[in-house]
């Protein structure tokens, strides 16, 4: 009976401890691939080891900063993922908080550090600005792949490419380049203006700032090669379609998606320790499979997921 007694006791005992509850964190970033790869591949791990549940919000980086900026005051985001310049007017707009211990970001390199956010976010992957082909179509045609920017403005290419325009971050880039190959800058940008009106816009079949219209074109046999990401082309090669991505000779401008622990949000402490956790070799690594470069410096990759991706001292040279 005594026995009986204690276990009775011990089993009370146990049920009337309480069990910390799981809380919810929100993370807002891109939509498409990269929420279903972030879903599948990268939230599990970090809510096993902290005990939370991770919800996604998806959006483009304009989306994202508009919701940062709805909910001033009064933030459900905890952490944010944005491109580069969206990610500067977020911390222009007060909306980041500082980065914890910026110190131990030092393996990052240079322009994902905290300071090159003003100490309020780091990069966790880059994305390159190039050109991206129908490696099918161009062999049945017996076409030489394109390196350069101006081979988006052959005369065969007519009705037959497509790209952002200069309001998405793809297209605005590639007004950069068009410029810096016209003898302009980025303080001189109407020598791009003036190169994209009379030789790329004739060949354009459409401006469009959606990805997955961009995919679809490609499908469809509607275009032949486009101003995209490499990202995209890694994420639209996946499926099986023939298409590679090019790093135009004259530079591939870089895109650094970036995050930051969102200002007097929610759960401050783990917002810190989800940055840390992104920069990781191994996240690092699985970021990569969906065609971001890594940023930090110690990250390994093998030989087909390396070409795929900016990575190393050439590609990050461009």
């Amino acid at each position: 009976m005594k026995r009986i007694s204690a276990l009775a006791a011990l089993v009370a005992s146990v049920a009337a401890t309480p069990i910390a509850a799981q809380e919810t964190m929100y993370f807002a970033g891109y939509s498409g691939d990269f929420q279903t790869m972030f879903e599948a591949e990268i939230a599990p791990g970090f809510e096993a080891d902290n005990n939370v549940d991770i919800v996604f919000v998806p959006g483009n980086s304009s989306q994202t900063l508009a919701k940062l900026q709805a909910q001033k005051g009064n933030q459900e985001i905890s952490v944010a993922l944005v491109d580069n310049g969206p990610m500067q007017m977020a911390v222009q707009f007060g909306l980041c908080e500082s980065v914890a211990d910026p110190a131990s970001y030092g393996e990052l390199y240079d322009m994902a550090k905290p300071e090159a956010f003003g100490g309020n976010a780091i990069g966790i992957g880059l994305v390159a600005t190039g050109i991206t082909y129908n490696t099918e179509k161009f062999a049945s045609e017996g076409w030489d792949a394109p390196t350069s920017w101006n081979d988006l403005t052959d005369e065969k290419f007519d009705q037959r490419v497509t790209s952002n325009p200069i309001s998405g971050t793809f297209g605005l880039n590639a007004l950069l380049m068009f410029a810096r190959i016209n003898g302009g800058s980025e303080e001189n940008i109407e020598p791009g203006f003036d190169a994209i009106r009379e030789n790329l816009a004739p060949k354009v079949v459409t401006w469009s700032s959606s990805n997955a219209e961009m995919a679809q074109l490609f499908q469809n046999g509607d275009i032949d090669l486009s101003v995209w990401g490499s990202n995209r082309a890694v994420a639209l090669k996946k499926t099986g379609f023939p298409v590679e991505f090019v790093y135009p000779e004259e530079g591939a401008p870089a895109i650094i998606a970036s995050v930051c622990a969102v200002a007097d949000g929610p759960q401050p402490e783990l917002a810190q320790k989800l940055l840390q956790y992104l920069v990781s070799p191994e996240i690092q690594a699985k970021l990569a499979t969906e065609g971001f470069g890594p940023t930090n410096s110690t990250t390994t990759l093998d030989g087909e997921l390396a070409a795929e991706v900016p990575f190393g001292e050439e590609r990050l040279s461009c």
